[in-house]
């Protein structure tokens, strides 16, 4: 295997890539969500994915974002006839459908109910490597947003959930009980930047004097009439809910320790690619991997989707990709 290069995207950093992001709220045309839809997603980048990675048969790789198994699935394709690929996802219903789709493949595919920071574990258990490629599709799934009971999404009353794995962990409910009014803000104000922080915070705290915020309409209610409404598509809660989702699911936290440990599980000339939705996670992996002495970006600049797909999906408008390769190790007495 060997890494692919990338001609320098023309788009600025930190733009809105093919328009507005649509990400984290559906479009209010599409068909109403069902209690508990299918975990049906349209996979953002694939050629894109497939082209930094550069399989070759018999490669190693890990998605640790399974997700429904897009990307997996044109991984394993490209590497045939023997090309493997361990998937990782915190989400149950992901790995199930995960394991239908591409059970034509059999034992060159496998599934682990993990997260980002537990890759090395997993890999160390099933003895499984050296990786050649490691791709991370980072955020929450078109499915997961789309699903009314798992409250990630405002559009339709739910619990106020949040979790990618809904039987471990804090819910958003109990987070925003367990924090202090200022740790609520600052949390609104980093992982939300939510320039209203303080007075969404001290609505929220005081709402919760009257009763418990259990539903995602009680809770974007309150957002609101704190704040007022917003100009243009954003909605007034999406800030907020963004920073619950990020807080209770510990997202950047998750990305800063696959930054940091993948380096060391990929074999030299291994591809580390990974795709992120918001400034956020962006500016997180764009420094990782300036930072980190083994890994060589393989752009100045991320990759975005063709105007194509953007008109095909429009989730996919503010997806980044950004791919760095692991440099060979120093000889002992020479420098970089």
């Amino acid at each position: 295997m060997s890494a692919a290069s990338y001609p320098d995207s023309d788009d600025q950093e930190g733009s809105a890539d093919c328009g507005p992001s649509a990400r984290s709220e559906p479009d209010p045309a599409e068909p109403p969500e069902s209690a508990e839809p299918r975990f049906l997603h349209q996979t953002v980048m694939v050629a894109e994915v497939v082209h930094a990675l550069n399989p070759a048969q018999g490669d190693f790789f890990v998605d640790a974002t399974l997700g429904g198994g897009g990307h997996t699935e044109a991984i394993l394709r490209a590497s045939s006839p023997a090309g493997r690929v361990l998937g990782l996802d915190r989400d149950r219903n992901a790995l199930e459908a995960a394991r239908v789709r591409l059970a034509e493949f059999g034992d060159r595919f496998e599934a682990a109910h993990a997260r980002f920071s537990d890759l090395a574990e997993v890999l160390r258990e099933r003895k499984l490597g050296p990786v050649c490629g490691i791709l991370a599709d980072v955020g929450v799934s078109s499915p997961q947003i789309d699903s009314s009971a798992r409250g990630f999404s405002f559009s339709a009353n739910g619990p106020l959930d949040m979790r990618m794995d809904p039987t471990q962990g804090e819910t958003a409910a109990e987070l925003i009980v367990r924090l202090e009014e200022s740790e609520l803000a600052d949390v609104l104000y980093r992982f939300g930047e939510e320039r209203k922080s303080r007075r969404v915070a001290r609505a929220i705290k005081s709402a919760l004097q009257d009763a418990p915020i259990e539903t995602t309409g009680h809770l974007s209610d309150i957002v609101r009439r704190a704040i007022g409404t917003r100009r243009g598509r954003i909605d007034s809660a999406t800030r907020t809910f963004q920073a619950l989702r990020i807080a209770v699911n510990q997202e950047l936290e998750e990305l800063e320790m696959l930054l940091a440990s993948a380096p060391a599980l990929l074999r030299q000339a291994g591809v580390l690619c990974v795709i992120s939705f918001h400034s956020l996670e962006d500016r997180i992996v764009k420094w990782g991997f300036r930072q980190d002495g083994r890994l060589k970006p393989l752009t100045k600049k991320p990759v975005t989707p063709s105007e194509e797909e953007c008109v095909r999906n429009r989730r996919a408008r503010s997806a980044k990709l950004r791919a760095a390769l692991r440099a060979p190790d120093l000889i002992p007495g020479t420098s970089r």
